[in-house]
């Protein structure tokens, strides 16, 4: 069997039945192909259905509209090569639940206008380079205690230390790589366990913020650059990566790992991506790679 279908349901739901895989490999025979044995990987929550004989994206699209009432995410693969050896991950509403120059803006009461700005950024409306420096100098004269504030919010996606440890445990190199700032990567870095942390400066004097960011920015094209270098330092392949996302910034990333998934990500990026993860936490990224339950280290 050369390719394998996923289904993945919300962790601890037990939303996804035996008739709903049951209802997946019947999809497949019906449309010319042969499905072998199934294989949960969480009983309740995950399963793999391998399969050959039949064109991948025909699957995919029979059993997403089958299936598109149910909570489930669901992707198609080849099943050799699974397991990635590197994972790039973006920060912000991907590993933690938080917008940080939002919550920055917040906490000193411009909240609204720099949100609006975020939203645009990261649906690809704006050019994200250009709306960071307009961010930013709304922040100017800003002390760095407030810095303290916004890192006292920040509050983990659910399964993201899990995905950074168990790729780690399983031999893969995880670089959290972010178009926000070094300042609350580098605790997040510490927190999941990344061996790894790139962002963005605030430039800060006498104790304020100057309303500037440090130069060249993080931005859309370095994150794919930054995939593109750790691979070569690791000697894989873009191929053998994971990367996860949920902003327009992040598509050519996505679009130059082997495994690129939109998470839970704003519209352009959902359809943009080839996976993507729209109910379940981010362990679904380890389904994704046929890890099973039982191999999830934290």
């Amino acid at each position: 069997m050369d390719q394998v279908l996923t289904l993945i349901a919300p962790t601890g739901s037990s939303a996804l039945t035996e008739a709903m895989v049951a209802a997946a490999a019947s999809a497949v025979t019906e449309l010319g192909g042969q499905p072998g044995s199934t294989d949960w990987l969480d009983p309740g929550t995950a399963c793999d259905v391998p399969f050959a004989g039949i064109d991948a994206n025909k699957v995919e699209a029979t059993i997403r509209a089958r299936l598109a009432d149910a909570p489930l995410d669901l992707a198609v693969q080849p099943a050799a090569g699974r397991r990635r050896k590197l994972l790039i991950a973006d920060m912000e509403s991907t590993i933690i639940g938080q917008e940080l120059v939002d919550e920055l803006a917040e906490i000193v009461g411009v909240g609204s206008r720099i949100a609006e700005i975020t939203a645009r950024s990261m649906a690809g409306e704006l050019d994200f380079a250009a709306s960071l420096r307009e961010r930013v100098a709304l922040l100017a004269g800003l002390t760095v205690e407030v810095l303290d504030q916004a890192e006292s919010r920040i509050t983990l996606n659910p399964g993201a230390r899990e995905l950074v440890q168990t790729m780690r445990a399983h031999g893969a190199y995880t670089a959290l790589v972010s178009g926000g700032f070094t300042r609350f990567t580098e605790p997040v870095c510490k927190i999941c366990g990344f061996d790894e942390a790139r962002g963005n400066t605030l430039v800060i004097a006498d104790g304020r913020l100057t309303g500037k960011v440090g130069e060249p920015i993080l931005g859309r094209e370095a994150k794919a650059a930054a995939l593109g270098e750790l691979a070569e330092r690791h000697n894989l392949t873009p191929e053998q990566a994971c990367a996860v996302g949920d902003g327009a910034n992040d598509l050519e990333m996505l679009r130059t790992a082997g495994l690129g998934v939109a998470y839970r990500a704003k519209p352009i990026v959902r359809d943009a991506a080839r996976f993507r993860i729209d109910h379940g936490d981010l362990t679904a990224l380890l389904f994704l790679q046929g890890y099973r339950r039982t191999e999830f280290t934290s």
